[in-house]
């Protein structure tokens, strides 16, 4: 069996593929269904398939983990993930591809469960921050290299979604090496108190931390899905705004792990607070200079390297916060705001645009943060961490 590092980096190795399969499903499946001649809503309504799907599966998926440990629970979600992959090119029909997409959620929610908690669960408080850094900066490298797939619909249109599952099923077969492992149990607290209980318990220590995934999903879904649409209608064209949005996954990229070991060393909630503030203040910009493709460049790329963390530091938030029993909890939990701030965003979003049409689509984003940065100021939490000391 391997070393925990190597177990440390193919877990890294999964999450990233999972990311590769998300980021290449949601333009791929777009493309497709867009040349079928399906209406722009109904493509939309189709890209929710794989959140819904996160959000059925989550509440059962618990107990098996406390049962059957963190491999077997990634096994299985690796292998609805290739499985369903190689499935889309069998049957053209948006029923069967919404189920798949479906299955693929309740896969990838299987694969960052299990990876989520194994690297929390295992992580020191020294390092905690530095480790779910690298989970986000990998799967942000995934989802940003998904996209290329589309390039292979020129030659064939199975091709991406046969060379996804290949991938897919390599990366998924390292998993064979490493030994299983099992969730802390505080005895008491497993056989005193059921799921539910734990989620109740989860929510309530905790439910601070959980804003800033539901926020970066909330961020990323609606930059994706409806800033084309108010771009386009504020007269700028399609190619550029094609080549504008990417610019915030990049920013990510680059701070994504500066800002996790600087949480390790300040504290989750400054390091928060400074990322939502900046946030703010690049996402204020962007309304004022929401014209100029150059400012747009610039501001989404320095608004990246703000908010784009906020998934991962609220993971390391919600892990200083819980105690070990309660971290596969925790984690469902992580997901399913997430999923939450994925399908709200679009639809608030093109609300939004919808209701104020003379407003920029930028002050909406502003609100969000804004609303997320006052909880968690105003929050007190305690902990035996660096942020003891930071308020």
């Amino acid at each position: 069996m391997v070393s925990a590092k190597t177990r440390f980096w193919i877990l890294i190795a999964l999450v990233t593929i999972s990311g590769f399969s998300q980021g290449m499903l949601l333009p791929l499946l777009a493309i497709i269904l867009e040349h079928g001649g399906i209406s722009s809503s109904v493509n939309g309504l189709h890209a929710t398939g794989l959140y819904i799907g996160v959000i059925l599966a989550s509440p059962f998926m618990e107990k098996p983990m406390r049962r059957l440990g963190f491999k077997p629970i990634i096994l299985i979600g690796g292998m609805l993930v290739f499985l369903s992959l190689a499935l889309f090119p069998l049957w053209e029909a948006l029923w069967f591809w919404f189920i798949l997409r479906m299955l693929i959620g309740v896969g990838d929610q299987m694969l960052h469960f299990g990876t989520q908690t194994w690297i929390t669960t295992t992580a020191t408080k020294e390092t905690r921050g530095r480790s779910i850094a690298y989970y986000g900066l990998f799967f942000g490298l995934g989802f940003a290299l998904g996209p290329l797939m589309t390039r292979m619909l020129s030659v064939n249109e199975a091709l991406p979604f046969l060379a996804s599952a290949v991938l897919s099923l390599l990366v998924w077969s390292m998993m064979f090496f490493v030994k299983n492992m099992w969730p802390e149990n505080d005895l008491e607290t497993a056989t005193t108190t059921s799921s539910v209980g734990r989620f109740i318990q989860t929510g309530k220590i905790a439910w601070i931390a959980l804003l800033p995934g539901f926020g970066y999903g909330f961020l990323e879904a609606s930059l994706h899905g409806i800033f084309p649409i108010y771009g386009l209608r504020i007269g700028h064209d399609v190619n550029m705004l094609s080549l504008i949005i990417p610019c915030f996954a990049f920013g990510s990229l680059i701070t994504q792990l500066p800002l996790g070991i600087l949480s390790d060393r300040l504290g989750r909630k400054p390091v928060l607070l400074f990322v939502l503030a900046g946030g703010v203040i690049t996402f204020g910009l962007a309304a004022l200079l929401e014209s100029s493709v150059v400012g747009l460049f610039i501001l989404f790329t320095l608004s990246g390297m703000f908010v784009g963390s906020l998934f991962s530091l609220g993971i390391s938030y919600m892990t200083d916060l819980l105690p070990g029993e309660l971290l596969p909890a925790g984690n469902l939990m992580v997901g399913v705001t997430f999923s939450l701030g994925s399908i709200s965003g679009p639809f608030l979003g093109g609300l939004y645009v919808e209701l104020f049409p003379d407003l920029s689509f930028f002050y909406l984003i502003m609100t969000i943060l804004l609303l997320i940065m006052g909880a968690i100021h105003f929050k007190k939490t305690n902990l035996s961490t660096p942020d003891d000391q930071t308020g």
